[in-house]
């Protein structure tokens, strides 16, 4: 968690291996994510803010096409249950990505990286634009994804989000992480009090 500026745009950026920390080192298993850019960005799954897809492909058909580019090759029936698991109506397949609303492209774009078997989920401020019904679906796919031992990294200022998905909690002011916290410790008052806190003084 952290306000506009604070760094939780970079440090994803360092976790995809493209920027250089300035002084120690990040790692995915054990792994340089610097040195071992290409093995580390297979482990990933990102998921920008604002999910790109061809507007002019359908949800399956973009679907297809990033796993191809991955080297992957799925029947149709596996890639609709790709989408499906991930939350996009069956109805929503076929159709142009152009009429999607934010949520049904992130749905797209964490089915992208499902597909991919990823490891590590790296979501930068997934739930902004999102309207309450489509964030409360994201969150219950993001623990759904957990329970099956992904590990995800979310970066957002949605502090009841947060506390609801996560289950530790890092706060970032100027780079620098000045506090963490498991989220069973906490109660979503507690960590908006705590968060303006830091970010007031």
């Amino acid at each position: 968690m952290g306000a506009n500026g604070a760094g939780k745009s970079t440090t994803i950026n360092m976790l995809l291996g493209f920027l250089n920390p300035d002084s120690g080192k990040v790692q995915i298993n054990d792994l340089d994510t610097i040195k071992n850019a290409e093995e580390t960005r297979k482990l990933i799954g990102y998921i920008p803010e604002n999910v790109n897809l061809y507007p002019y492909l359908s949800g399956l058909e973009n679907l297809n096409y990033f796993c191809k580019l991955a080297g992957l090759v799925y029947s149709k029936t596996e890639l609709e249950d790709y989408l499906t698991t991930c939350g996009l109506e069956s109805k929503a397949h076929s159709k142009r990505v152009s009429g999607y609303s934010k949520g049904m492209r992130q749905k797209v774009g964490i089915a992208i990286a499902y597909a991919k078997k990823a490891k590590v989920y790296l979501l930068d401020e997934p739930a902004s634009g999102l309207d309450p019904l489509a964030s409360n679906e994201l969150s219950l796919l993001l623990k759904k994804l957990a329970k099956e031992g992904a590990t995800i990294l979310m970066a957002s200022h949605d502090i009841f989000r947060v506390r609801e998905v996560c289950n530790r909690i890092g706060i970032l002011k100027n780079g620098i992480l000045v506090k963490e916290l498991n989220s069973k410790d906490v109660s979503a008052n507690e960590l908006e009090n705590l968060y303006l806190k830091f970010m007031q003084n």
